[in-house]
């Protein structure tokens, strides 16, 4: 009973405190959420005015902000052929006078199955951080709670480790954590190492929300993955690319509405981000994205520069919420036409216990053409905001 109340304890302050919601996109846009102790609405403090230059590895590490995640996704092949996607995230927040408090969401596709398997966790204090201060690079590892242990944290820890962009993931779900399905054990552990140089988006990796604040926010689009995953009892050895996301800021929401965002690896070696946040009326406040070329040289999108086109939906048989499922996307300067359809259509989160929202995140089968010439390519689409779940 005492275990089974602190975690009752520990989702609902993460549903107030940690309004981060499961995004390997730019912006968080879920309205802000009041403080758990109904103190006033809290306000980054930040040493210097932003922005600040970004410096890479010092800001690989953890910052003093109201917001920050360190996201993963990406593209696996295993030894027998079969295509697999993944996603893993650790979320960090400061609300007020709260201990620093974390939740980390874990997502493996079997593509070839059409089966999808996710976990969660949520953390408080400033355990998680394993690093040391002032060193360049993150090192986290989130244990949560286990109800079913009264020890509670003396079970494997889910762990992120880089820096300059040479990282190590290390997660394995139990099946107390696993939500959707019952699969015992999947997870994965992955080395993976930059082959492009970081992006910093809007030119200088910060974005300038207006009165919402502002997000410091660069991302590695290019990361060669080898190791291994385990699901269903089985441990496979997988090779294929990573799209790292890190983001931080002093903010809480943007467009309180929703966003939708892209990552698109193409054939040629050309990488696409694009980001879409929506305000509660529908219309788009903040339109945005960043093209890496293959020899890493980069370019800001503005809202004139690309669209993008819904081509079918899906309904959650578990939530009700219908979401767009299909997407052509065009970047005429760039003369990049592509069309995005879900390699599984249930890719749905419900995080409600640790970030308090249902979200979409998934692996796409691509076809697509640069200059007329069609190269393929691979992408993940991250969908928020879609509607209320049952």
């Amino acid at each position: 009973m005492v275990i089974a109340a602190r975690l009752r304890h520990l989702a609902a302050l993460l549903a107030f405190a940690l309004v981060v919601v499961g995004c390997g996109g730019p912006v968080l846009a879920n309205p802000p959420a009041p403080h758990p102790l109904s103190s006033p609405a809290p306000t980054g403090t930040p040493p210097l005015p932003d922005p600040q230059p970004v410096v890479l590895p010092r800001d690989d590490a953890p910052h003093d902000r109201l917001t920050e995640w360190w996201y993963y996704t990406g593209h696996l092949v295993d030894q027998t052929g079969a295509h697999w996607g993944f996603e893993f995230v650790v979320f960090r927040a400061e609300r007020g006078s709260f201990p620093v408090s974390w939740a980390s969401h874990l997502a493996l596709t079997d593509e070839a199955g059409r089966q999808f398997h996710y976990a969660q966790r949520a953390e408080i204090g400033p355990q998680v951080d394993a690093g040391t201060a002032g060193t360049a690079g993150f090192d986290l590892a989130i244990r949560g709670l286990d109800a079913t242990d009264p020890a509670t944290f003396t079970r494997a820890p889910w762990t992120m480790q880089g820096a300059n962009g040479t990282d190590t993931l290390r997660a394995l779900a139990l099946p107390a954590e696993t939500l959707g399905d019952k699969v015992a054990g999947f997870g994965l552990a992955l080395s993976l190492v930059a082959t492009k140089p970081p992006a910093l988006h809007n030119g200088d990796g910060y974005i300038d929300f207006g009165p919402a604040g502002g997000s410091y926010y660069y991302s590695r689009t290019s990361m060669d993955a080898s190791g291994s995953i385990t699901v269903g009892g089985r441990t496979l050895k997988v090779t294929g690319t990573a799209w790292f996301d890190h983001q931080w800021g002093d903010f809480i929401s943007v467009g309180a509405g929703g966003w939708d965002w892209f990552a698109l690896n193409l054939g040629d070696g050309t990488d696409v981000t694009l980001s879409m946040v929506r305000a509660p009326d529908g219309t788009d406040p903040l339109v945005y994205g960043t093209l890496v070329a293959r020899d890493g040289s980069m370019r800001r999108l503005g809202p004139g520069d690309f669209t993008v086109a819904v081509t079918g939906h899906w309904t959650s048989p578990a939530t009700g919420i219908t979401y767009p499922a299909g997407w052509a996307v065009s970047i005429p300067s760039a003369e990049i036409e592509a069309k995005l359809t879900p390699t599984v259509p249930q890719q749905e989160l419900d995080t409600r216990a640790t970030t308090g929202v249902v979200y979409w995140e998934g692996s796409q089968r691509v076809t697509a053409s640069v200059a007329g010439r069609d190269v393929g390519g691979q992408a993940y689409v991250e969908l928020t905001g879609y509607g209320p779940a049952r």
